[in-house]
């Protein structure tokens, strides 16, 4: 385990580089602001941590410069950048950090907001419809070293890349061919920091970034715990972003030495993050959270009706249900018992239930025995809840033994990608569909993180496949940030995560939030909350979400309308082309970025 250098020679990565290969839903699923944690409305914030109070108004200050002149705040405003004066009618208060705009406009504050902040918005001033809302610059003491991992001037966080040459992760991504070296992306994640600290508050600090390579493969728990504790004890980080793919033990140990990590483990059930509070976060939905989207899915649009979508053998059958899912540690026969359950209880008992393991030298073997229980059981229905690569070799094996069922996507991870899906048998994936928590897509010149990228800098993202598998990490951490103020703990961030609305709801975004919004029974530590309909068109062409063009695309069932648990329509529109869409090649309706310049133009 080496830290990286930014000047270093870069390595091959291919997706596999990435450590967090389950980051890929939010790559294309959460774009640039998605994480605007206020709602969308002007309900403001309470204050987190109160922890600097300022009697003088107006706010006169500038935010800090970045790195590099092309970044200069000064130049990246439009004409409504500007100050908010008191209201004289009534009495001045006064400011105590943090103070977002919708705050500072109810409390009569008056800020000078500078040149990153829209005033006629009350928003960020970047070319990004999903821009969080401003906060007040700061001035002040912000405490120093409020918790390990920082300083008056700088926060330490890790990010996490996996080894080079993971046979795991290597079989999983062997198809998808991105190029991106690790010097790429971190030149890209170090590009995207300096855009959040010139846009967003963060109180005087700035993150100082510790790149470390894994030293084990996904699965590998020891060297995952060794990981965590050479982070923790020789790094003594604030965070880690990031972490291996397939086990739990890298986020259990950090959490056991009391460091946070996001986006650094598997899905795991709500109780296992409750455990570990407040040090383990999670972006995409849980893995319970995903199975209520599917259960509600099934009830309301497949059960006690025929199996229409499968092969000529079944069309005219009343579907019953198979469930295949992979076993990645000790919590995966637990939620597939829950989802069990959860089929008995609406009233779709799983007629064969089945986990496989993630080794290519067994996989085979285990795929051909599947395929003819579930054949013999008369399966028409096969919900799938597993890894990417295991419906290439499921879906061979299906056609093999003549047997072509409905293949259900269970909110699967990656699964639900253009770029796996056509590796896939295609006799069989077209009648393919499912539940997915990605959001509708959009050309990623026009909308998202590869966008905002170009906008801030000039140039497109080094890392231009793989950008969105790394950035969701710190879009979430500085948000939070702004939110919480100078007295940035582990338990203020936290405090700061739960205390914002949901985000706003859009077609080409999910919709996040954490804490107990009324969403889950359990307090929430993961991310996305709603979900959507897709289904597979094997002869509709186009960039898959690498951009890389080809045959075969999932189309989102109207356009990518999305819903919260108990939301579900019953009507079935899947196979249905109108009102389907496969790629915004503009962005939806009134979710177009904002046409402020380039703070690089000339």
């Amino acid at each position: 385990m080496q830290p990286a250098h930014s000047g270093a020679t870069g390595h091959k990565s291919s997706l596999k580089r990435h450590g967090p290969v389950i980051g890929l839903v939010a790559a294309i699923g959460i774009g640039a602001g998605a994480v605007a944690l206020t709602g969308g409305d002007d309900t403001a914030a309470p204050p987190i941590s109160a922890a600097v109070t300022v009697a003088a108004t107006p706010i006169a200050t500038d935010p800090a410069a970045p790195q590099s002149t092309a970044t200069d705040p000064s130049t990246a405003g439009g004409t409504n950048a500007g100050s908010t004066p008191a209201d004289p009618s009534g009495p001045a208060a006064e400011v105590t950090f943090p103070l977002s705009f919708s705050a500072a406009k109810k409390a009569n504050v008056a800020v000078d907001w500078g040149a990153r902040c829209d005033v006629a918005s009350g928003r960020v001033a970047a070319a990004d419809f999903f821009a969080p809302e401003c906060y007040a610059p700061f001035v002040g003491d912000n405490g120093g070293a409020t918790s390990p991992g920082m300083t008056a001037d700088e926060i330490t966080v890790v990010y996490y890349q996996g080894i080079t040459g993971d046979p795991i992760i290597d079989y999983i991504t062997d198809a998808v061919k991105a190029d991106d070296t690790h010097a790429q992306q971190e030149e890209t994640m170090r590009n995207m920091l300096r855009y959040f600290e010139t846009y967003y508050e963060t109180y005087g600090r700035k993150v100082n970034l510790v790149v470390v390579e894994g030293s084990g493969n996904a699965l590998d728990e020891v060297a995952a715990r060794a990981d965590a504790v050479r982070i923790a004890q020789d790094i003594k980080p604030f965070m880690v972003w990031g972490g291996p793919a397939l086990t739990n033990a890298f986020a259990d140990e950090l959490a056991a030495n009391k460091v946070m990590c996001l986006s650094c483990t598997p899905a795991q059930p709500p109780e296992w993050y409750t455990e570990r509070d407040p040090y383990v976060w999670g972006i995409d939905g849980g893995a319970e959270q995903k199975q209520v989207h599917v259960l509600e899915f099934v009830q309301k649009q497949l059960l006690g009706k025929p199996a229409t979508h499968a092969g000529d053998q079944f069309v005219d059958t009343e579907r019953t249900f198979g469930y295949i899912y992979v076993e990645s540690g000790a919590n995966s026969k637990l939620l597939a018992d829950t989802f069990a359950a959860g089929m008995t209880t609406i009233g779709a008992p799983l007629v064969e239930t089945i986990p496989y393991t993630l080794d290519p030298g067994t996989l085979q073997q285990a795929m051909s025995q599947a395929v003819a229980k579930l054949k013999a059981s008369g399966v028409t229905t096969v919900l799938f809840n597993g890894d990417p690569v295991a419906p290439r070799e499921f879906t061979k094996e299906a056609t093999a033994q003549g047997y072509f069922p409905e293949w259900v996507i269970a909110a699967a991870t990656l699964t639900d990608l253009n770029a796996f899906a056509r590796t896939y048998d295609q006799e069989q994936w077209k009648h393919a569909f499912g539940v997915t928590t990605l959001a509708a897509r959009v050309t990623p010149e026009i909308s998202g993180y590869y966008a905002l990228h170009t906008w801030f800098t000039g140039t497109e993202p080094p890392a231009n496949d793989t950008i969105g598998t790394f950035i969701p990490a710190p879009a979430v951490f500085y948000a939070v940030l702004q939110n919480v103020g100078p007295e940035l703990t582990p338990e203020t961030w936290r405090d700061g995560l739960f205390s914002y609305n949901a985000t706003r709801s859009a077609i080409s975004q999910p919709s996040l939030s954490w804490g107990d919004k009324g969403i889950w029974p359990q307090p929430d530590y993961a991310g996305i909350d709603d979900a959507t309909v897709i289904w597979w068109d094997p002869t509709a062409t186009g960039p898959d979400e690498l951009r890389k063009q080809g045959t075969g695309m999932y189309q989102f069932v109207d356009g990518g309308k999305r819903y919260m648990p108990g939301e579900w329509p019953a009507e079935d529109k899947l196979f249905v082309t109108n009102g389907a869409v496969g790629l915004y090649t503009e962005a939806p309706p009134g979710e177009a970025p904002p046409d402020f310049p380039s703070p690089v133009a000339d």
